[in-house]
């Protein structure tokens, strides 16, 4: 027994949307422990609908449909669903009268138009939505198949899962399972490396692990399946501790953890404080820092010191020093974490300085190079790094992101 989506819709197709809706139906199978191995987007053309429902109908026993169920000519599902297993439409007066009802609670008039969509399979059933005007459908057009339709609106789709279409396909013994993830996220080390310490546990069956890398950082999702979340939890628990040791310092959290928030955590059980200053990534650390709710308990402000007017004024930064070694270099993000932290008067101050791109960038200096300058009372260090020419954003991300985890192993006094 297996579970299949079909987003419609040509704006999906375009780019203009992001198909949220895939994803959140993707997470409800897990939690519900169906099989889902197969998505599909397609436009608002019924040959091509039609020819999507033949590949899902013939490898999946539950097809779920998101899109084209308003009132507009480009919606077609429910038609064209009706017409591939050639079952007639039948006006539904319930549909009618409470479409009525909502036009008027908005002092509006339904327009001829919504009669559309009152018109449903022979044989199916309402598949209620209270707070839109588009209904769904649960509709068995044959042994072994279900179907379940959604309008687009996604806060629509989500009510209407939740409310009508999770009762229902657990009393149909949908969901005797669950699934049950765990993502671990590491720093600092590359997808391939980590994936070469931790490669025999790439054939587990369940719980399985399975890598993921993205903007720097690498993931390693643990997933369970079993009777219920502490069982399929008890599954996981061991990997994750087998992991973990494996992994050591570079291994930063687990699940909805950030390196803000983890960092945030470790200078508040110090009762420490932190003050930032930037170049190239333009407040994009501050940014990061201060996305962590109470983060103003440990973290002070920052400066954004993109000119080296400001580097000089602001931040202590002495002239010849960017005159001999250039911006980009060690001793201006030292001496520009130092300044940060003497003018804000904080425990820690964390620099950045480099060369984002995609212009800028020499022989000696290239696009990608970034130096990371870290200071307390103790006195300042700086690291360089080499990120390469992968994009503007690439480069201030992951600087933002490595200055952190700089912090971080420095807190765990590890580096």
């Amino acid at each position: 027994m297996n579970a299949e989506i079909i987003s419609v819709g040509t704006e999906i197709l375009l780019g203009d949307i992001l198909n949220s809706n895939a994803q959140f139906l993707a997470q409800q199978f897990a939690e519900l422990g169906i099989p889902h191995y197969f998505q599909t987007v397609v436009g608002d053309n019924p040959e091509r609908l039609k020819r999507a429902i033949a590949i899902a109908s013939d490898r999946a026993n539950l097809i779920v449909f998101t899109g084209g169920l308003g009132p507009t000519p480009d919606d077609l599902t429910t038609e064209t669903i009706a017409d591939f297993f050639q079952t007639p439409l039948v006006e539904k007066p319930e549909i009618i009268e409470d479409i009525q009802q909502k036009f008027a609670q908005r002092g509006r008039m339904m327009t001829d138009n919504n009669r559309k969509q009152a018109l449903i399979p022979e044989g199916a059933n309402i598949l209620c939505n209270a707070i839109g005007s588009a209904p769904g459908m649960i509709w068995q057009p044959r042994a072994n198949l279900t179907i379940l339709t959604f309008p687009g609106v996604p806060t629509e789709m989500k009510y209407m899962w939740r409310e009508v279409a999770v009762p229902y396909l657990k009393s149909q013994g949908w969901g005797k399972d669950i699934i049950v993830s765990r993502t671990l996220r590491f720093w600092g080390i590359s997808e391939s490396a980590l994936a070469e310490k931790v490669a025999p546990f790439f054939d587990l069956q369940n719980p399985t692990v399975a890598p993921y890398a993205n903007y720097g950082e690498v993931k390693l999702r643990i997933s369970a399946k079993a009777a219920s979340a502490e069982a399929a939890q008890a599954l996981i628990t061991p990997i994750e501790q087998q992991l973990s040791e494996i992994a050591g310092i570079d291994q930063y959290g687990a699940d909805q953890d950030t390196l803000a928030s983890v960092v945030g955590d470790l200078l508040k059980s110090r009762h420490e404080t932190l003050s930032v200053a930037e170049s190239c990534t333009g407040g994009g650390l501050g940014q990061m820092l201060t996305r962590v709710s109470g983060s103003s308990a440990y973290f002070w402000g920052g400066i954004i010191s993109y000119d080296n007017s400001v580097k000089e004024k602001m931040l202590g930064v002495d002239p010849s020093a960017i005159a001999e070694q250039g911006a980009v270099s060690a001793i201006v993000a030292e001496q520009m974490a130092m300044g940060v932290r003497t003018q804000l008067n904080t425990t820690w101050g964390v620099s950045i300085t480099g060369v984002a791109g995609p212009e800028g960038g020499t022989d000696a200096k290239p696009v990608g190079l970034v130096y990371i300058g870290l200071a307390n009372a103790e006195g300042a260090t700086s690291q360089p790094y080499r990120f390469g020419d992968r994009g503007r954003e690439w480069v201030r991300q992951v600087s933002a992101c490595s200055a952190l985890d700089q912090l971080r192993r420095r807190l765990l006094n590890k580096s």
